[in-house]
């Protein structure tokens, strides 16, 4: 990996300067140039050498090596389907059509639906793993797929996204707000509610989504913070990190951080909350910054590094993504931002990223960071990956626009 980032601060900069490591100084007026150049590389001097064909080849050599390992379509839990969001981004910038197959075939497998009772009477949101909990947003992803699919294909068959139609519009027609209960729903069924917007130009996907929206804000969202607790149990100070710290699960923000990303991206300019979800973006933009690991990552409590200390990938690459996407987008000040997501792209690249393609360091499921679980280089899960993609198709596309 040919990256290179380059950061000069001021104290090191000085001691050099003192110490005479930079030359010294016959007179003021020879200082004085040496003084604007110091300033200029100390707000930040990055140098990128990678090109756009080293990403293009990062992304084939996780892909090729994740489907090669799991040829057989999985089903349309949240796991499996948040991997071909990635697989998506993968195929739109690589154009691949062995990524495009791949999907294909696990969507037709999973019969271009989620859970699949078709009694509406018994459908639940809560927590559960069968086909009656249709309204619950573990089962609800993989309609962000089936939409892709369907506006990639020349021909477009209703068939592929009846069911995403009916399961959303049903959920719409009922009066109860709740349906986003954990931090994690927020990036499994916006960007749905938002790519059927785009594709039926129905406004009462954007309303909902934005009544939902409001509801797990009230029970998730830390407004001094500007970060999400997974859900209401882990709401500080009910509930604590190790050292009695608040306690924000880094792929739980990864989720929401992304799923903001997503839905801003998919939004028309004059939507009526679209500045509203931007400026929640940029808040978690800020917060998040500040809590980066010197060594480019973000601990699993990210507020308490000690908590559950080293490296984690799913959470680092969905704020990779974020920070990238919204640099791409105009959204993030690029002075400001790029070198946080230059730093976490290098941990992605040069630590996650394994020399046969896997990605290591993915805690694996739950739902909090937990002090002592082994997270390590053999540790990987189809989430991350999807994850891993979707920040690599960023920095593709971050290459592109230089």
């Amino acid at each position: 990996m040919n990256l290179k980032v380059l950061f000069f601060s001021r104290i090191i900069l000085m001691c050099l300067l003192f110490n005479g490591c930079l030359g010294s100084a016959s007179s003021s007026s020879e200082t004085e140039p040496l003084k604007e150049e110091i300033l200029i590389e100390e707000e930040g001097s990055i140098l990128i050498e990678d090109s756009k064909e080293d990403v293009i080849s990062i992304i084939n050599k996780v892909n090729t090596y994740w489907q090669e390992n799991h040829p057989n379509p999985g089903n349309a839990f949240w796991h499996v389907s948040a991997y071909h969001t990635g697989n998506m981004d993968a195929y739109t910038v690589t154009d691949n059509e062995d990524y495009f197959d791949y999907s294909l075939a696990w969507a037709n497998k999973n019969q271009w639906m989620g859970a699949k009772s078709q009694n509406k009477s018994e459908w639940r949101y809560s927590y559960g793993e069968t086909d009656a909990y249709v309204l619950f947003g573990d089962w609800q992803i993989c309609f962000q797929t089936y939409i892709d699919l369907y506006n990639f294909s020349d021909e477009k068959d209703g068939s592929k996204i009846a069911r995403a139609r009916e399961v959303m519009e049903y959920q719409m027609s009922t009066n109860k707000n709740d349906y986003w209960w954990w931090a994690d729903g927020l990036y499994m069924v916006m960007p749905v509610m938002t790519k059927l917007y785009k594709l039926t130009g129905n406004e009462l996907y954007l309303e909902k989504l934005e009544e939902y929206l409001t509801y797990a804000n009230s029970i998730m969202y830390d407004a001094e913070s500007k970060l999400y607790y997974r859900d209401a149990k882990y709401v500080y100070p009910k509930h604590k990190s190790a050292n009695g710290e608040k306690d924000f699960w880094a792929r739980g923000d990864g989720w929401v951080f992304a799923g903001y990303a997503k839905i801003i991206q998919d939004m028309p300019d004059n939507a009526t909350y679209k500045q509203k979800y931007i400026n929640r973006f940029k808040d978690m933009a800020i917060a998040l910054a500040d809590a980066q690991q010197q060594d480019g990552y973000w601990t699993r409590s990210i507020l308490d590094p000690a908590h559950a200390p080293g490296p984690e990938t799913s959470g680092t690459a969905f704020f990779t993504y974020g920070f990238l996407w919204g640099i791409n987008n105009d959204i993030l000040d690029k002075d400001s931002y790029l070198p946080v997501a230059i730093k976490s792209w290098d941990y992605l690249t040069n630590t996650a990223l394994q020399d046969n393609g896997a990605v290591g360091y993915v805690q694996p499921i739950g739902e909090k960071a937990i002090p002592g679980q082994v997270v390590n280089r053999n540790s990987t899960a189809d989430f991350g990956v999807g994850a891993f993609l979707l920040a690599s198709c960023e920095m593709y596309r971050f290459l592109e626009k230089q």
